[in-house]
């Protein structure tokens, strides 16, 4: 898993300048009137005023808390690399004691920047030490007097500098790697946890619903009761009347799976199913509906996967398939297949597919494009809840599966990929067993 790189804020790199400016101004004015040694003072207070212009200017056009592209970023260390050599190149070269600071750019580029810049940057910094090794003016000296150091001393500082840059930029570079690697995984445990949390939650919710639900459907099926006697036998109302008492049957069913979303009694001899009938069964609801659900087994491997009939996974599967029908154009396909380490089930409709920008959020709670019912009372309100697939995605989850969410072609064809590990799978049909 490659760390996720995180923008480098230009303030960052502006307060680190700026802290190079001020240091490079006192050391040029402490060299030439403390000391006393003769430097080229214009040439070195333009390199820094140089610097200091280009803060302003980054400033100014991009604001002081921007973030900056990797590119970008390197551009400015090398900028910065290019400053330091030009510093160097005329107070003396690789011979003057403050061409340790080569490896300042590169330990920034190292802990904040991907390998591919890092690497640029210090092969940069290599360029500019060599350079340096050899093309310098003489290091600032008291006056009447030449500082002379042998080759071999000079090449050994040289030596010393590509080494501190190769280190830095190895080592460094991945120390920074893990650290994100590592915050990276804390986030996703935490974003686990809250699933998880919300998915609690939502167990409290639905246990409340189904017991604040109950009084009033059981009023609504027994007046339905009391018309249906009172009603002429064959007429329209009386078909109306037996369609309330059948659909309020139906929510009594729904509501009694609200109330038990964990698992199935582990006593039931039909507790287990194969994958395929599981499929078969939530499916049954919706071909009725004018659209045709397609199945089909193809590159199977091993034994046919046997998963417990929990409310959870029954539930999950019949609302994508329910999703699919409502979007179908015609047709929906339920595609199954396995081996001996993995077990997939595709779910495709024919529609017009998921909107490109709602994609990568898919299973996100309160996310939805589906209009309500134009003759509804929220026909006003913009959408439906958007807890649908969310709820699908958390109790398939809690199965042990991974969903994603694609289009199969280009115009459209809503795809959901569920895969389950034979692992998970065989570790639930223990667990019940030995609960």
């Amino acid at each position: 898993m490659a760390p996720v790189w995180r923008p480098l804020r230009l303030q960052s790199l502006v307060l680190l300048r700026w802290l190079a400016v001020a240091g490079q101004t006192i050391g040029v004015f402490f060299v030439e009137f403390g000391l006393g040694f003769s430097l080229p003072l214009f040439e070195c207070l333009a390199l820094i005023a140089l610097s200091a212009a280009l803060n302003i200017g980054l400033v100014l056009r991009y604001g002081f808390r921007a973030h900056l592209a990797p590119g970008f970023a390197a551009i400015l260390l090398a900028c910065d690399l290019c400053q330091l050599g030009g510093l160097l190149a005329l107070t003396g070269g690789l011979q003057n004691p403050f061409s340790l600071l080569l490896l300042a750019p590169v330990s920034v580029s190292a802990t904040t920047l991907p390998q591919r810049e890092t690497l640029i940057i210090a092969l940069f910094a290599a360029i500019i030490a060599s350079i340096l090794s050899v093309f310098h003016l003489p290091l600032p000296w008291m006056p009447g007097e030449h500082l002379a150091f042998h080759r071999v001393f000079v090449i050994g500082i040289w030596v010393a500098i590509v080494c501190g840059i190769a280190f830095i930029a190895a080592y460094t570079n991945k120390v920074a790697n893990d650290s994100r690697l590592i915050a990276d995984a804390l986030a996703a445990t935490e974003l686990a946890l809250s699933r998880r949390e919300q998915l609690s939650a939502l167990d409290g919710m639905a246990a409340a619903a189904a017991h604040e639900l109950g009084t009033p459907l059981s009023t609504i099926s027994l007046a339905a009761k009391e018309m249906r006697a009172e009603v002429e036998q064959g007429s329209q109302l009386a078909e109306d009347v037996e369609l309330i008492i059948s659909q309020a049957a139906r929510c009594r069913a729904i509501l009694a799976k609200l109330r038990n979303l964990g698992g199935s009694d582990p006593t039931d001899p039909f507790a287990e199913a194969p994958l395929t009938d599981i499929l078969a069964e939530v499916a049954r609801p919706h071909e009725g509906r004018g659209k045709v659900i397609l199945f089909d087994s193809d590159s199977v491997a091993g034994p046919a996967p046997v998963f417990p009939r929990s409310v959870g996974l029954l539930y999950g599967l019949g609302n994508i398939i329910e999703n699919a029908t409502d979007f179908a154009s015609q047709t929906v396909r339920i595609e199954t297949s396995w081996d001996q380490s993995r077990i997939i089930v595709r779910i495709t409709d024919d529609g017009p597919g998921f909107a490109p920008e709602l994609v990568a959020r898919l299973g996100e709670p309160y996310l939805t494009s589906r209009p309500r019912d134009p003759n509804g009372v929220d026909a006003d309100q913009p959408g439906g809840l958007g807890l649908g697939i969310f709820i699908a995605k958390t109790l398939l989850e809690r199965t042990g599966a991974k969903l994603t969410f694609e289009n199969e072609k280009a115009v459209g064809h809503a795809q959901v990929r569920i895969v389950w590990s034979r692992e998970a799978v065989v570790k639930q049909s223990a667990a019940r067993v030995l609960t």
